[in-house]
Order: structure tokens, then C-alpha cells, then sequence
């Protein structure tokens, strides 16, 4: 089952953490790896069943808590346990997390291009595809308070994809966290008549003090969590307003944590959107979640787009079926655990050949490092 194994390739094959497994890119990476065996032996091997006392005593134990590498290699090993302890059962996770509220999950498909046309064609690609839902990068590098040309620039490629998809279907916007708060506050508004779903991080997980101010100025609802690692690290966000939480399942402590998140964000009137641009045990974790928890609003997928010289994010499932999308929807699982099964073999291969993707450096014209 994909949790045994996960647990075995944690444990004792740490030259299989590539981007593509374990589950996320922290714990794929030295740090990950390094603490991930830890913390199986000391708190999973007596009971693989205890998923609650696994996030309890590792993070409570710790001298420095939680933190995006502690917390990465606590979600590879949360939904390896979630599966194991599903397929014990032979019940998908999301029947163990309470039931199903929800018969499909939606998804969106990613939207790419340089100009306001190559974005209007991904765009109607995206639809002819059957998504009912887009999201872009609306803006490349960007200096910290940009230029008139540049800020029609974003306007003019949104606008594009508007015009592409039509009002039928919903646009969503992710900033990376490339704006400066004056640079938000200058931009959103220009974008407002577009009705977008969300605008993603318009400012850096640094300065979420400034969020508040964000949400403030525009009728945009406001989107944050990808790099926020825990409900503790979510409390001031959602004090601030935000309209859509958006959780990592590979870095916030995984199902069982992200689940705490979600149910928080309840409480706040917020909406949940898991980040998710990896593979597909976390997209399945992912899913099993969305169908369990009433504030779900819709998931992120990048199955298809590809990262450079990587192998494709489908490439090392024995099954795809699971993922088959029908009208911009994923219907609910019904196999037992997280409900995919893992092509080993395909994983090794992948192992062996390695990737050398990694974040692209830009730099402002004066010199002085931007943000990506």
C-alpha cells in the first residue's frame, strides 16, 4: 500500500526523495530527509495506527516547534499513516475523517503565457477541456512599486483571459507575493471589475501584518496559507479577513493537521483551498480532505504542466483513473486509504535520473534580488 511503502522510502531509501517522493518539496529535500527517520522511529514504529499522537509529541517534543522542514516531513509521514490506516479499514480517508460532504470536488486548471494572447489561448484550452475554473500568474519579475506600463501590463493579460473564459466561469489570481502592500493597494483595484475568485498572496507570508490593509482596500477576496505551517501560523491571517485559507497538505503537518486549519477557518467564515502544485500523493491526500470538510471552495492541481526537465506528475501511478477529470470535477474516491496506487519501479527510474529544477533568481534593473 502506498503508506507502507512511503514509510519504508522515508526510513531507509533516502535517495528516492526527489521532487517527486516523498510528497513534498521540503521533505524531498536534505533537511526533510534528515529528520523524517527520527520521528518514525521514536513515534510511529510502536503504533503506525496513532496518527494524533504522531503531530502531539513530535512537535511538542521539539525544542525549536514546528517550522516548514519539522512540519514537511511530519505531512509525508501523516498521509502515509492516513493511508495505512484507511486501507486497515478499507475505507477511503475521508470516510475515516467523518464522511463525505460533497460528491465531486472542483478543481482549476493553470493558464500560461507571456502576452495577453498566449494567455487567451491556455485559457480556452483550459475550457475546452471542460474547467470551469482558471488560475494565472498575471506578472512576471516586478520592480517594487512598478511602472504605469507595467501595471497595464497585468491588467491587460487578466483582461485577456476574462475576455477567454467568459463570465460562466470563475479566474483566480496568484501574486506569489511579488507586491509590495502599495503595490496592492495600487493594482487590485484596477483589477476589481474583473471579478476574479480570489487574488493569491498579494503580499509575503513576511509581512502578513500588512494583510489587513490589503483586504481593506479591495472587494477582491484575498487568499494566503501556501507557506503557513500550522493553525498556529494561520490565527493572525484569518483575525485579518482573509476570504480563502490555503494550506499546504506536504507542509502544514498533513491531513491531520490541515484538517485543524480547515476547521478553524470555519469558525472565521473562510473558505479552503489547498494549495497544491505536486504530485499526486498529495493531490490524493488532498482530495480526501476537500470531501470531508464543509468549507472547501476548490483545489489546486498541476497534473499535466510539468516543472522543466522533471517527469511528468502522473508518470509513477500504477493507476491514473483517480484523477480523471469530467467538467472541471473529480469524483469521490471510493477505494481504500488515499485511493492510488504507487509504481515503485516508475519512482527508482526517477530517483536515478534526478532533476535540477529550482527557483528562478530575478533580479530588479538596479541589480537587487525580486521576488519570484
Amino acid at each position: 500500500m502506498v503508506g507502507c511503502r512511503l514509510l519504508g522510502l522515508i526510513c531507509g531509501e533516502r535517495a528516492v526523495g526527489t521532487e517527486m517522493e516523498p510528497p513534498c518539496r521540503v521533505a524531498a529535500r536534505r533537511p526533510g530527509l534528515e529528520v523524517a527517520p527520527g520521528v518514525l522511529a521514536h513515534h510511529v514504529q510502536p503504533d503506525r495506527r496513532a496518527v494524533g499522537r504522531l503531530l502531539t509529541a513530535s512537535v511538542g517534543e521539539a525544542e525549536l516547534h514546528g517550522g516548514v522542514v519539522l512540519n514537511s516531513a511530519l505531512a509525508a509521514i501523516d498521509q502515509a499513516l492516513w493511508d495505512i490506516a484507511g486501507k486497515t479499514h478499507g475505507v477511503p480517508v475521508h470516510q475515516l475523517l467523518g464522511g463525505h460532504v460533497r460528491d465531486r470536488v472542483r478543481v482549476y486548471g493553470w493558464v500560461g503565457g507571456e502576452t495577453p494572447e498566449e494567455l487567451a489561448e491556455s485559457a480556452a484550452g483550459q475550457v475546452a477541456k471542460g474547467m470551469t475554473a482558471v488560475k494565472l500568474n498575471p506578472c512576471g519579475q516586478l520592480e517594487p512599486l512598478a511602472t504605469p506600463a507595467a501595471i497595464n501590463a497585468i491588467v491587460d493579460g487578466v483582461t485577456a483571459v476574462r475576455e477567454a473564459i467568459g463570465p460562466e466561469r470563475d479566474l483566480a489570481l496568484d501574486f506569489h507575493g511579488r507586491f509590495s502592500r502599495a503595490m496592492s493597494r495600487r493594482v487590485l483595484p484596477l483589477l476589481e471589475p474583473l471579478l476574479p475568485l480570489f487574488v493569491e498572496e498579494p503580499v509575503l507570508p513576511e509581512f502578513s501584518q500588512d494583510l489587513g490593509a490589503v483586504v481593506r482596500s479591495t472587494s477582491i477576496p484575498i487568499a494566503t496559507g501556501e507557506r503557513l505551517y500550522s493553525r498556529w501560523d494561520f490565527r493572525s491571517v484569518l483575525s485579518d479577513g482573509i476570504a480563502v485559507a490555503q494550506p499546504d497538505i506536504s507542509h502544514a503537518g498533513g491531513i491531520s493537521e490541515t484538517r485543524r486549519i480547515a476547521a478553524m477557518a470555519e469558525t472565521y467564515d473562510v473558505l479552503v483551498a489547498p494549495h497544491c502544485p505536486l504530485g499526486p500523493i498529495a493531490l490524493a491526500a488532498s482530495l480526501q480532505l476537500d470531501f470531508a470538510i464543509p468549507n472547501f471552495l476548490i483545489q489546486e492541481q498541476a497534473l499535466g504542466i510539468g516543472y522543466g526537465d522533471s517527469s511528468g506528475l502522473l508518470d509513477y501511478l500504477a493507476d491514473t483513473t483517480p484523477f480523471t477529470f469530467r467538467d472541471g470535477y473529480i469524483d469521490r474516491p471510493t477505494a481504500p486509504g488515499l485511493g492510488i496506487t504507487i509504481d515503485e519501479d516508475a519512482v527508482r527510474a526517477a530517483a536515478e535520473r534526478g532533476h535540477r529544477w529550482r527557483n528562478p533568481v530575478w533580479r530588479n534593473t538596479d541589480g537587487s534580488l525580486a521576488s519570484w
